[in-house]
């Protein structure tokens, strides 16, 4: 059995797995915004670095190979994570207390995770376009921290293109592929995994707010560090309506 060490632990891997793959195989956390199982690896958020043999990685591309030792749960790593969290709240513009994704979200979950009290450095307020023009679905560029998951789910699992990125630098952002840009002329459906997978506040059905009391949402029963929560949190595209019985005598109509 080939292994890697991670904090000391020896994780076993199979061949093609990368540091993240194994670590959440074994459940070990490795902080992380733009990954998700089933989706290429990008490596764009960088929360996931870890330290290989003294050399610094994204944790999320670089594969598992025998006799890497991994230092992730540590102060010094943990005080960077902490910054770039502080660093992609400042850049947007995230109202946690009134958005709908509050207790949801993935970004203030880690900031929680990660001991993060303030943004700590000055607020950018970017101007950022607001499109309500689809049916069922909102896209608020203000809450996007260009993770690109709608992106890779939209074009590796829904078949689609819906989303792509422009733009560099500070003005990098997310665009619609259609004739107008807007939404409401792209191929988008409310069933497709690009509508849901958002970790913030960008993407949002529109006629399904404030359904789960603010106290009873993912990360107010549950840790951002738990490593098998993707499932949860898809499964709460289900609106209530539609949910059985059985499910809300087990624990609430998300299954939460």
């Amino acid at each position: 059995m080939t292994t890697i060490k991670i904090d000391g632990i020896e994780v076993p891997f199979k061949e093609g797995q990368t540091i993240m793959d194994a670590a959440l195989a074994a459940d070990i956390y490795i902080p992380h915004l733009c990954h998700k199982p089933g989706l290429s690896p990008h490596g764009s958020c960088k929360l996931c670095t870890v330290d290989v043999n003294g050399r610094a990685v994204s944790s999320c591309t670089m594969p598992a190979e025998e006799g890497q030792e991994i230092e992730n749960n540590t102060a010094a790593l943990n005080e960077t994570r902490k910054t770039i969290t502080q660093m992609l709240f400042i850049e947007g513009n995230h109202l946690c207390p009134s958005c709908e994704k509050t207790g949801d979200c993935t970004l203030q979950a880690i900031g929680y995770h990660l001991g993060m009290l303030d943004g700590h450095f000055p607020q950018f307020y970017p101007r950022r376009e607001v499109d309500a023009s689809h049916g069922s679905l909102v896209l608020d560029r203000d809450r996007c921290i260009v993770c690109e998951l709608c992106v890779r789910a939209s074009r590796e699992c829904d078949g689609k293109d819906v989303f792509a990125i422009s733009g560099r630098g500070s003005n990098r952002h997310l665009i619609v592929n259609s004739p107008t840009g807007r939404l409401a002329d792209s191929d988008i459906e409310l069933d497709d995994m690009a509508a849901h997978i958002c970790p913030v506040g960008a993407i949002l059905i529109k006629d399904h707010g404030y359904e789960v009391p603010i106290g009873r949402r993912t990360f107010d029963l549950h840790s951002v560090a738990e490593t098998d929560l993707d499932e949860l949190i898809l499964k709460k595209t289900t609106h209530h309506d539609e949910a059985d019985e059985s499910a809300e005598k087990e624990g609430g109509v998300y299954g939460v």
